[in-house]
């Protein structure tokens, strides 16, 4: 077995010296990246309308780091209304050509452009008039003259020091695989429930749940009238165990909430009064669709627990802020 070459014995770097470099990269990036926003690839419009007439699916693949970006892309198309899919230039080569139909529109990633093993895919496209999306910043390559729409990338210094390993190129083509992305989502009028369809898992999917789905039904709703003695308001609150009531006029509209808190600021005659003397008079509501992110921002404002949901100002819920962190909001 062959012995490993001893390491280049180097001076270790300081911390000053780290900051500089991360700095170094990132404006490196970001200047490429800017520089392209200011001509942005002549083909981009047109190869959006493509994909979009496409009764198919995006096919994207690319080799090595180009490859890895066009998973990327394929995931962030996928997720967000526009189906795509990434095929291995290798595995394309070996069968997987059948899974690229004529109803398909493909992207195909390379920095050179002349990476040999997209050439059966591309060939694959000529063969059936697949329409071809190139992605690279050699205008004259093999890729690109191949392609019916060219996404040329600026031909820009690597950020890193050699020059060499994929960095800029690859924060440029991401970039372009996002404008792409997002262009598709507000062509094709991508909303917000569509987006949670798509993310039912995790934080983000709790977090773009409309409070219709978590709420509790109007069943479980405390409510009292404005002229509830104050006595039978406190029994609702305790039954109910939300800490709050309800208060409604005669056409059941919510005029007003009494909470714990109201009531420890009215303790002086409290049994005196009724619901509508104590309430407060502009309460805090959400709407069925308010989204749960969104109820968190209002309860959080507020500084409250319970939070009643209301249609065209009829109580039909009330949500909790245990009920939040229930389905991980918080």
């Amino acid at each position: 077995m062959a012995e490993m070459m001893p390491q280049k014995r180097v001076e270790p770097l300081t911390r000053a010296d780290k900051t500089r470099i991360a700095a170094r990269v990132l404006r490196t990036e970001a200047e490429a990246l800017l520089q392209m926003a200011e001509a942005v690839p002549a083909d981009f419009s047109n190869a959006v309308e493509a994909i979009l007439e496409a009764k198919g699916r995006v096919v994207l693949s690319g080799i090595g780091k180009s490859g890895h970006v066009a998973r990327k892309i394929a995931a962030t198309l996928s997720s967000t209304g526009t189906p795509a899919m990434f095929v291995h230039p290798a595995e394309a080569s070996h069968g997987d050509l059948g899974m690229v139909t004529p109803s398909d529109i493909c992207i195909l990633l390379s920095n050179s452009g002349e990476t040999s093993e997209l050439r059966d895919l591309i060939a694959h496209c000529a063969r059936f008039d697949i329409p071809l999306i190139g992605m690279s910043k050699a205008e004259d390559s093999a890729l690109m003259t191949a392609a019916d729409f060219r996404l040329t990338i600026p031909d820009l210094p690597e950020a890193c020091s050699i020059g060499m390993a994929p960095t800029t190129s690859t924060t440029l083509m991401m970039g372009l695989g996002d404008a792409l992305a997002v262009a598709l989502m507000e062509a094709r009028r991508f909303e917000v429930e569509a987006f949670r369809n798509y993310h039912p898992g995790g934080k983000l999917g709790a977090q773009l749940t409309p409070v219709r789905q978590i709420m509790y039904g109007a069943e479980k709703v405390p409510l009292v009238r404005v002229d509830t003695a104050m006595q039978e308001v406190i029994l609702q609150m305790t039954a109910f165990g939300f800490g709050v009531a309800g208060v409604v006029d005669d056409a059941g509209i919510l005029v007003g909430v009494v909470s714990d808190g109201d009531l420890r600021r009215n303790m002086a005659g409290l049994m005196d009064r009724v619901a509508g003397d104590v309430a407060n008079r502009l309460p805090v509501t959400a709407g069925p669709q308010t989204l749960a992110a969104e109820a968190l921002a209002l309860m959080n404002r507020a500084k409250i627990g319970a939070l009643f949901v209301v249609d065209e100002g009829r109580p039909v819920g009330i949500l909790h802020l245990h009920d939040l962190l229930r389905i991980g909001v918080m």
